[in-house]
């Protein structure tokens, strides 16, 4: 597996090796061994499975607070995303930057998300399925939402009229939230 850094410390793009043949292909998803050989220690507790039936659905932005912090490795099986991590730790020389990628069941890269990051997706086509393993279960007390186009991050959708649930359509700005 290849792994690429981002602008936001701690935030790799993961690409890894396709083994194709007349057959179709194969490749290795996660590999313990490959991923702290890259400084990337994670012990994963929990896959989660998402479906989108309409291009231009938001699923933004989300995160849990600590203890409950989840780390995500991210993948799109089915269609494409445009995936997001926004950096919303307050100490960090990056704060309130965003960094985006296009995961899609043909490129088969992956976005490795470390604790402390908003993360959130849009689909960029129909049918989309999202796959992703967190380092922590889910933990609805510590959930928090922010409003996925909230002006002080600044996420470049590439959507005039999002698909949103309600709970994202609600959700408060990230100067409103409590984050610890």
């Amino acid at each position: 597996m290849k792994f690429i850094k981002t602008k936001l410390d701690g935030v790799y793009i993961v690409e890894p090796r396709v083994f194709a043949d007349s057959r179709g292909w194969f490749l290795e998803t996660y590999q313990s061994e490959i991923f702290e050989s890259n400084g990337q220690s994670y012990a994963f507790v929990q896959d989660n499975h998402s479906y989108s039936a309409v291009k231009g659905t938001i699923r933004a932005l989300h995160l849990q607070n600590p203890p409950y912090a989840q780390a995500k490795l991210v993948r799109c099986v089915r269609g494409a995303i445009f995936d997001v991590a926004a950096d919303i730790r307050k100490d960090s020389p990056t704060y309130l930057q965003w960094v985006g990628v296009e995961l899609s069941a043909q490129n088969h890269k992956m976005l490795m998300i470390p604790r402390g990051f908003a993360h959130g997706f849009v689909t960029l086509c129909d049918d989309t399925e999202v796959v992703y393993k967190v380092d922590n279960p889910y933990h609805k007390e510590s959930e928090v939402g922010i409003l996925y186009d909230d002006s002080d991050i600044g996420i470049e959708w590439g959507v005039k009229n999002p698909i949103l649930s309600e709970k994202d359509r609600t959700a408060k700005r990230l100067k409103d939230c409590v984050i610890l």
